[in-house]
């Protein structure tokens, strides 16, 4: 069983430093959500982990199997097995989505054997409407250019696809709901439970519970001021929908004048 382990990380944007420290470990075939009010330092994380060069890790680790990929490219990192599904997805003119993932499937398996041909088309094509129908796709959304003229729905649902054709051991679905309808929402968390289980584990980044009425994740992290300051079951994210953050904010607080009191 394949583990992703992120160990006391600190992450800094500009000069100012929005990861404070953050304590996570998601084992292959895990749904964890990780929610937090706006500013939390989600999205940084989401970045961090995948190696964005504009984020600075100045401490901590990542740790992919027990292997050190802290500061490795994002290349690197995506080939070792992490996929990170955009909160805002480019869009890529001229470049179909068929042959944008045929790429992407043989830049992969060239890295694991750097003696590879790379995959058949016929193997490809085979493979890819096999996934088109597991995620109900209509087959013309391979013909079409990346993410151009894509509706949100669409560009979320092409997201699922990459990540159904890479077949990452770990993928991180950074504010998938974001701009979706409640229709949207469903499509895109069916194509997402179709794919989890015990061969991928699923971070999910989302401020609100709707998300996972869909995707049903088996533990709740609660992120503010750049950690996790409570962690739960399912039922964590239902008292967030209830009483909002205002409770997490006040006990955070609370926290961290008894802490300087103590320190001082």
């Amino acid at each position: 069983m394949s583990t992703l382990e992120i160990k006391n990380l600190h992450v800094t944007v500009g000069g100012q430093e929005i990861i404070k420290g953050f304590n996570l470990v998601i084992n292959q075939g895990e749904v964890h959500a990780l929610m937090g009010p706006n500013g939390a330092g989600k999205s940084t994380l989401s970045n961090a982990i995948m190696g964005h060069p504009k984020h600075e890790i100045t401490e901590g680790q990542i740790l992919l199997d027990g292997e050190d990929i802290t500061h490795l490219p994002v290349d690197e990192r995506s080939h070792k097995g992490i996929f990170l599904a955009f909160q805002y997805p480019v869009a890529i003119p001229g470049v179909t989505m068929a042959n944008f993932l045929r790429v992407a499937v043989n830049a992969k398996l060239k890295a694991e054997d750097p003696n590879s041909k790379g995959i058949s088309l016929v193997e490809f094509r085979r493979k890819m409407k096999a996934k088109m129908d597991m995620l109900k796709m209509d087959y013309s959304f391979g013909g079409r250019y990346l993410n151009e003229g894509f509706s949100g729905g669409e560009k979320k649902r092409a997201e699922v696809l990459q990540m159904a054709m890479l077949e990452p051991k770990f993928a991180i679905l950074d504010e998938t709901d974001s701009g979706l309808d409640i229709d949207a929402i469903r499509i895109v968390s069916e194509g997402v439970n179709s794919l989890s289980g015990g061969d991928i584990g699923i971070l999910v980044i989302t401020h609100y519970q709707r998300l996972l009425n869909y995707i049903k994740p088996e533990f709740v992290h609660i992120m503010y001021d750049g950690r996790i300051v409570e962690t739960g079951g399912p039922e964590l994210a239902l008292k967030l929908e209830e009483h909002g953050y205002d409770w997490i904010r006040d006990e955070f607080d609370k926290s961290e004048e008894f802490e300087n009191q103590v320190q001082g």
